[in-house]
């Protein structure tokens, strides 16, 4: 699915001293890329590759003159045989009818020949092996030479059989194999004048005849092995005189392998370097060709044809290097170097056009992908197709094609829906009417439906101007852009081709001053094109509007080399769209928007799912053979690099979900075709020729959320069933609210039971886009679902989503489904899937229908649904027949269930005696013991308590065993008498369940103030147990003994304020209370209870506590500073050495990431997880098989010593951050440190005071900046040393948080002035 294109052509004229003067041979200089040239004078003129690209070179006056050629001396008479470049020499090697083998050194500045040797019957041919070490020639007299480039002889034989003469002037060629291990000969095998030879195939070291093949009518000498080594080519005549020629293929053991036919004789043949492109010189009737093959699943198609007059006597040669660059000259000196690159023959709108000499195969690959070299039908042309143009726009389907006489043909395709019926056919096309030659068309481009764009040269020797003489142009010789008017005569027949009736006019001519290697028209306008030219410059054409002449405007942006693949996008929103141009140069490199988007490109094509035509994605495959789906935003976003790792395979530990590539499993297999729309298809062709097409998941989902936007269920859900998606992706993308409100349009659309079954059955509660698809698809945002829903999501339905959207679907069932056996399988199945199943309204559909069979009415009606054996069948195999069973109990239905219990193949020994039992029983009896047998607590409590008083002890048995029951309990027995033992109950389980606040306030409501009192005193609230005493009249020692005991208990747990308090006003005890307050460091209530009891005695006590504690407080705070110091500075020499260790890790991955050997990467890998500050471990498949428990409880004992900082661990830097900020002051301790500056304000210690709000203050100023500063820090991958200090960050946090609320325990009269 490939054809191949002329991108850049540049002639050169050899300047011959006379018209006697003819060139007859070409060699090729690999090392300094030259070529050179022997004329029948002797001459050799050189010429550098290089030179052919200069803008001078292929102007009219470009040629090489006699001036730069140097002579050979031979002879009289004497004439050239044979020429080659012999690199071990650096010197050409000529081989002369009179037997001299001579050395010509063409750097010598004397020129200097030298005779290396002479043989005798004169040399017939020179043939170098490809690694220069040896010279195989041969003589007139049809002896074989092998010689080494030292002139020393390995071996010599005959050529002929013993017994057969030499013919005279036979010439015997020589080709080895490309490595050089063999070659081949061919000669005469039946006497002189025979037209029977043989090929045989020599050793190269021992000169032993290896094979021959048998006795053939070879058309001439042409003898060439593909330098792979696959196969030998030589040319044959017909079996007969009816026949044409034929190009046949040899093994290596003389046998034949395969052959096409060629119309006209061969004289020479030449495989290209890389042995994928056979090309010959084939003489026709009127002119000569070179003509170029491919071979391609077991086919050879004709690629190209470029046409000589006869007396030029066309040669040519590939470049040695270069596999697609071909070198023709004829004897009068026209030199032309043509450069071919393969383009696919996929076009945009995913037809395949495959030129095979004068016919282009045509696949419409949407609607069959035919392997080639099938094809759907054919269009017949007048002669070999060098090129066309596609047009397909606008339902549109256009063709245009030039030839190698130089026409141009015009077809008009009918829509590609019709395409079925043309099936096998042939059509001839015309050629177009016109009035003036078109010269020979490199380049072809549509710019609208009756206007084409061509690069065309006129004046040289291959030009197809020289062919029409009829219309010949006087005077153009060089290359134009023209623009070319068409028209058709004939009416448009839907669904038939239009092959004739065109006329094409050139309506526009500019004259090129530069080499022109592409053109694309502009999708953004019907009235533009751009040029590429041979470095990268674009030009944009615009074409002739009214009388004013089209012309190339100002330069547009170009990329930075030549893009041989230059491909135009139109991308953006509707109304907002820009074309964008790509290329892909000679070395992989795909330019586009001024950059380079990946250096390893190998094929590349657009994706569009929009019906205008835009693009969104762009597919590219690299040449490690992976294949990369790219958002065309991400292009334009610089997101490249993040999301596809720069195009490479990135050797990590990521889950192969993660990846953002395809593997291509077949090395070297190229895009050729991309299937747009919901299709979402790539077509990939192997280097084998045959097509793969594949559908990526990101390709689909895009299709399908398209399909969504657009409201186009059905197709979606088609999609979504055709290559195995979630169908939760149909309700997540736009959320279960929205897709609920359009339940009823979904239904409609699919109207497919069988269908939405499939998608019922598979709702899940979680979002899948979130999970399962999250690296392909992005969640949308609220907008989206808006434009989903007009208006937006109003009165979203409560719930979750399974139930949600069963019930929406279930809903419109009814309303738009008619009434049928497959619509009521479907409701069911909408039940019995919700979450929770509703498996009773699945009985109850089953029960009504039960009664209708029963009843025998409305037997019409029955018709509408299924039997209720069936339907219950249906149920029992959609969910758990357990399940089923115990919800038809729930009905209280005891034939329901029996029925059941029997089609669930229950044992009747089992459940039988059961249903009969409840059926003996009154109903509240049976409905209670069918309650408490599914474990309907509720529903039994009211049951049983319907049934009367004589059951009371029943529920309250039931009510403790389900202890959720005593409020509903409560309700169902309104009396005193009745509600005091549940009550206490109740208290009594709350106090079993340590609740005791909640069984203190249960048992006061039941007057039980005995057990109130305990559980108060259980939770040591010392007012509640107080308040309780009081209720119970307790006497004045007892009270004053349970306040005592009540003081010591709250003072051993650690809660003096308040022990203080029940000293103060039950016991009256002033010294204990004023000395609990002052271990509470209540400093200010202290003073204020000594000065209400006016206890003197008790101020000193409070002012030497408060020194005391004062300066403890400072130290403590002064040896905090200095632990934040040091922790915050281990903290960041850790930092700095993690960000080292991984940036060395990360170098050496990306440089194992660029091998493909499988144990570098593995090593490399490995060696990322052994690190001693990552949590990160050296895996092997032994240790991958520990447990989960395991790994659970290792992680367990990891966090519990979490807050131990073990110098060296893995968590020592997380841990040294959680330990900064717990150093920070608690609100308790600053309320303390308040209270402790304003009693050392009251007892006149100001100094001291000063010093301890100072010392805070320092305090805690360092330990917000130090943990300010390892936040900023830990999520940056740099530490600046100068930045990120503790001095600096102190000083920002001092001007952030000035009389911030975290300072508002300081007192203002010791601020410092700022």
């Amino acid at each position: 699915m490939k054809n191949l294109k002329v991108f850049g052509e540049v002639p050169l004229g050899l300047s011959l001293d006379s018209n006697e003067e003819t060139i007859g041979f070409c060699s090729f200089d690999i090392e300094r890329n030259r070529i050179f040239f022997l004329s029948s004078h002797n001459l050799i003129y050189t010429s550098h590759l290089s030179s052919f690209h200069e803008n001078a070179v292929w102007s009219p006056n470009a040629s090489l003159s006699s001036s730069d050629a140097v002579t050979v001396d031979l002879e009289p008479g004497d004439a050239v045989t044979s020429f080659d470049y012999l690199m071990e020499k650096e010197a050409l090697l000529l081989g002369t009818s009179n037997g001299l083998l001579l050395l010509h050194n063409v750097d010598d500045a004397s020129d200097a020949t030298q005779v290396v040797g002479k043989l005798d019957g004169g040399v017939n041919a020179v043939s170098l092996s490809p690694d220069g070490e040896l010279v195989a020639v041969t003589t007139g007299f049809g002896q074989l030479l092998v010689m080494t480039h030292d002139w020393d002889v390995l071996y010599e034989t005959s050529l002929h059989d013993d017994d057969v003469p030499v013919s005279e002037g036979e010439f015997l060629p020589v080709s080895w194999r490309g490595d050089g291990k063999y070659f081949a000969t061919m000669s005469d095998a039946c006497g002189s004048g025979s037209l029977l030879k043989k090929i045989k195939v020599w050793d190269r070291d021992s000169g032993d005849l290896l094979a021959s093949s048998e006795l053939r009518s070879f058309a001439g000498a042409v003898l060439e092995w593909m330098p792979s080594g696959a196969k030998i080519a030589a040319v044959c005549d017909g079996k007969d005189g009816n026949e044409s020629p034929s190009v046949v293929f040899f093994e290596r053991n003389g046998l034949e392998r395969s052959r096409f036919s060629v119309d006209s004789k061969v004289k020479l043949l030449k495989w290209n370097c890389s042995s994928d492109l056979l090309a010959g010189v084939v003489e026709c009737e009127n002119y000569d060709a070179v003509r170029i093959w491919c071979f391609s699943n077991n086919h050879w198609y004709l690629k190209h044809e470029i046409r000589y007059l006869k007396r030029d006597e066309v040669s040519f040669i590939w470049n040695p290097t270069k596999q697609l660059q071909l070198i023709c000259w004829t004897v009068g000196g026209q030199v032309t170097v043509s450069n071919f690159i393969w383009i696919t023959a996929v076009m945009e709108n995913s037809v395949a056009l495959v030129v095979d000499g004068s016919n282009i195969h045509v696949t419409p690959l949407s609607l069959s992908l035919m392997p080639p070299p099938m094809y759907l039908f054919s269009l017949k042309f007048s002669s070999h197709v060098r090129g066309m143009a596609v047009y397909c726009k606008h339902s549109k389907n256009q063709l245009a094609a030039f030839l190698s006489n130089g026409s141009l043909c015009v077809v008009e395709l009918p829509s590609i829906e019709t395409w079925e019926e043309l099936e096998g056919k042939e059509f001839s096309v015309e050629d177009s009417h016109t009035e003036m030659a078109f010269g020979s068309i490199l380049h072809l481009e549509w710019l609208d439906s009756h206007k084409l764009l061509a690069i065309s040269h006129y004046g040289f020797s291959h030009s197809n101007d020289l062919f029409q003489t009829s219309l010949t142009e006087g005077g153009l010789r060089g290359f134009y852009l023209q623009e070319v008017e068409l028209e058709c005569s004939e009416d448009l027949v839907p669904g038939l081709l239009t092959c004739s009736g065109w006329h094409a006019a050139v309506s526009n001519r500019n004259t090129l001053e530069e080499l022109v290697i592409g053109i694309a028209s502009n999708p953004a306008s019907k009235h533009s094109a751009y040029i590429q030219f041979s470095r990268g410059e674009i030009q944009e054409y615009v074409s002739k509007i009214g009388i004013s002449r089209g012309s190339l405007e100002q330069e547009h942006q170009g990329f930075s080399a030549a893009c041989p693949w230059m491909s135009v996008a139109l991308v953006g929103s509707a109304g907002l769209s820009k074309s964008v141009l790509f290329g892909l140069d000679e070395i992989g490199r795909l330019h586009a928007n001024a950059g380079i988007l990946c250096n390893n490109c190998s094929s590349f094509s657009f994706y569009s799912n929009l019906a205008d035509q835009v693009i969104t994605h762009l597919i590219l495959a690299t040449k490690q053979d992976l294949l990369f789906i790219v958002d065309i935003a991400d292009v334009f976003n610089g997101e490249l690099d993040s999301k596809y790792s720069n195009f490479v395979r990135i050797n990590s530990r990521k889950k192969e979900e993660n990846e953002s590539f395809i593997n291509i499993w077949e090395r070297g297999a190229k895009i050729v075709g991309v299937l747009h729309g919901d299709e979402a298809a790539i077509i990939l062709q192997t280097t084998r020729g045959n097509l793969e097409c594949i559908c990526p998941r990101k390709l689909v989902l895009v299709s399908i959320i398209n399909a969504l936007v657009q409201k186009r269920f059905k197709d979606a859900l088609l999609m979504v069933r055709r290559h195995r998606i979630n169908f939760n992706v149909i309700v997540d993308y736009c959320g279960w609210q929205a897709f609920s409100q359009l339940a009823s349009e979904f239904v409609r659309q699919v109207n497919n039971l069988g269908y939405i079954t499939e998608f019922v059955c598979s709702i899940k509660n979680e979002n899948i886009i979130e999970k399962l698809y999250k690296n392909h698809i992005s969640v949308p945002c609220p907008k989206v679902a808006d434009v989903m829903l007009v208006g937006g999501i109003q009165n979203s339905l409560a719930g979750n989503k399974v139930s949600s959207v069963l019930m929406a679907v279930r809903k419109a069932l009814e309303d738009h489904i008619t009434e049928s056996p497959a619509r009521e399988l479907c409701i069911l199945t909408t039940l019995a899937q919700s979450d929770p199943p509703l498996l009773e309204d699945a009985l109850k559909r089953i029960k009504v229908i039960r009664e209708k069979e029963l009843s025998h009415a409305d037997d019409q009606g029955r018709m509408s649904y299924p039997s209720a054996e069936e339907a219950l069948k249906h149920l029992l195999w959609l969910a758990d027949s357990d399940a089923v069973y115990e919800a038809a109990l729930g009905l209280y239905d005891l034939n329901l269930a029996a029925i059941v219990a029997l089609n669930a193949q229950k044992d009747p020994k089992e459940f039988l005696p059961f249903l009969q039992e409840l059926e003996r029983m009154p109903t509240l009896l049976m409905q209670y013991n069918i309650d408490l047998r599914l474990k309907r607590f509720e529903k039994a409590l009211r049951h049983i308590a319907s049934a009367g008083d004589s059951y009371y002890d029943d529920c309250m048995t039931l009510v403790k065993k389900n202890p959720l029951l005593f409020p509903l309990a409560l309700q169902l027995f309104t009396g005193p008498t009745k509600q005091k033992p549940f009550l206490e109950a109740w208290g009594d389980y709350l106090s079993d369940e340590k609740c005791f606040e909640d069984a203190a306030a249960i048992y006061m409501s039941c007057f039980n103030l005995d057990k109130a009192l305990k559980s108060y005193r259980a939770i040591n609230n010392w007012s509640g147990v107080l308040t309780v005493a009081g209720f119970l009249n307790l006497g004045k020692d007892e009270l004053l003994h349970l306040a005592s005991e009540l003081c010591e208990e709250l003072q051993a747990l650690g809660k003096p304020g308040e022990a203080a308090k029940i000293a103060l006003e039950y016991c009256g005890d002033v010294n204990t209370g004023v000395n609990l307050l002052i271990t509470a460091r209540d400093w200010e209530e202290a003073l204020r209870v000594v000065f209400m009891h006016r206890r003197e005695d008790l101020i000193k006590t409070v002012k030497s506590a408060s020194l005391e504690c004062a300066s403890t407080l400072t130290s403590e705070y002064e040896e905090g500073l200095e632990k934040v110091g040091k922790y915050l500075a281990r903290y960041l020499a850790v930092r700095q050495r993690r960000l080292l260790l991984a940036a060395k890790l990360q170098s050496e991955e990306r440089a194992a990431s660029d091998l493909d050997d499988d144990a570098a990467s593995e090593t490399s890998s490995n060696f990322s997880g052994m690190s001693a500050y990552t949590t990160g471990t050296k895996k092997s498949s032994a240790a991958s098989m520990s447990s989960t428990a395991t790994s659970k409880a290792r992680e367990t004992r990891r966090l519990k010593k979490r807050g131990k900082i073990r110098p060296g661990s893995p968590d020592e830097e997380i841990a040294l951050v959680e330990h900064l900020k717990g150093m920070s002051l608690t609100v308790e301790a600053k309320r303390e440190l308040k209270s402790l500056l304003v009693s050392l304000m009251m007892f006149g210690e100001g100094e001291t005071c000063k010093k301890l709000q100072q010392t805070g203050e320092n305090f805690q100023l360092s330990q917000m900046a130090a943990v300010k500063l390892a936040e900023d820090t830990i999520s940056n991958d740099t530490i600046n040393e100068y930045a990120h200090t503790l001095e600096q960050y102190t000083q920002k946090v001092r001007n952030e948080i000035h009389n911030s609320e975290a300072f508002s325990w300081r007192l203002k009269v010791f601020l410092s002035y700022e």
